[in-house]
């Protein structure tokens, strides 16, 4: 148990920055400024569930997808490493753009996925299981969705304490964390292939 609790920070940190909790609170806001309390609090529902059952089977199946694949954790940390790079140096360059309104429900698409756990999120759940391990990374991943169901729940108060320009910058900030959490799984998953071939 004290294992667990010293690697929290380890997995929780990459998990909030890959999640960017603002950015999801800014889209939440948009899509929902015409709905009701009541409806505000089902589409939270909808979204935190979606999220938490879509990460959970990732990581069921995420062994099983490597043993098929025959890819190795180190392949994968290259590969997702690359990936978050991607994702965060888009998210930098990327300027403010408009989102259309979608229809049906907002709570499960895209609030639920992609917006809460999307391609970046999956990839760093998947690194983190194979570097740490499953219980203190499904721990961090409940504890980020309890920070987005909070956050959803102060929206409002939230959005207006920061400001939009605020949010933009924070968001900024996260997208180059992001990236260097992607430069430190290439290293190590570089770095331990060497290491398997010269020694």
């Amino acid at each position: 148990m004290e294992n667990i609790i010293k690697t929290l920070p380890n997995t929780f940190i990459p998990l909030f920055v890959a999640i960017d909790v603002l950015v999801a609170l800014s889209i939440f806001v948009s899509l929902t400024e015409e709905m009701s309390k009541s409806e505000r609090k089902t589409i939270i529902k909808e979204s935190i569930l979606t999220a938490l059952i879509v990460s959970l089977l990732f990581v069921a199946l995420g062994e099983a997808i490597f043993t098929i694949l025959g890819i190795t954790s180190d392949d994968f940390k290259i590969a997702g490493g690359l990936v978050l790079l991607i994702f965060a140096v888009s998210d930098l360059i990327r300027p403010g753009e408009e989102r259309r309104k979608p229809v049906g429900r907002v709570g499960v698409v895209p609030i639920g996925v992609p917006l809460i756990v999307g391609p970046a999120v999956l990839t760093t759940i998947l690194v983190l299981v194979d570097h740490y391990g499953i219980i203190p990374t499904i721990i961090s991943l409940i504890l980020n969705l309890l920070v987005v169901w909070i956050s959803f729940i102060n929206a409002e108060r939230i959005m207006n304490l920061f400001g939009k320009g605020g949010i933009a910058a924070i968001s900024k900030i996260m997208a180059l964390l992001l990236a260097s959490i992607a430069i430190m799984m290439i290293r190590l998953g570089v770095s331990n292939i060497v290491h398997r071939y010269v020694s």
